[in-house]
Formats: C-alpha cells, sequence, structure tokens
C-alpha cells in the first residue's frame, strides 16, 4: 500500500520557500535555469519538487 503524506497549504509553502532557499534561487531564476537545462542533479530534483507542490498548491489541497 502507498504511503499518503499529508501537508497544509502552509506547510507546503513553507516547503517550497525553504527548497527555494537551499539552492539560493529565486523561483524565477530556477525556472529560467530549467527551461535552459542548467540544473544540476540536485537542482533538478528541488525543480520537480517545486512543481508537484505548486501542482497541489493550484488544486488548494
Amino acid at each position: 500500500m502507498p504511503t499518503v503524506i499529508h501537508r497544509t497549504p502552509s506547510e507546503l509553502r513553507a516547503q517550497r520557500a525553504q527548497l527555494l532557499a537551499e539552492v539560493n534561487m529565486s523561483y524565477e531564476e530556477l525556472r529560467e535555469r530549467a527551461e535552459t537545462y542548467s540544473l544540476s542533479m540536485d537542482e533538478l530534483d528541488v525543480w520537480h519538487t517545486i512543481e508537484g507542490i505548486d501542482y497541489l498548491l493550484a488544486g488548494d489541497c
């Protein structure tokens, strides 16, 4: 059975901010670098996680 993690929207926003701080980039800078395939593997992991968080927040959990 898969594991489900429950997070509130405020927890997701905090996680998103923490991830951006970890890579020392703004969302816009991270997005631009992703579009030009200029991310390290760790930065790419952060990008994919942020995309997932944004998807969840768009649905307002």
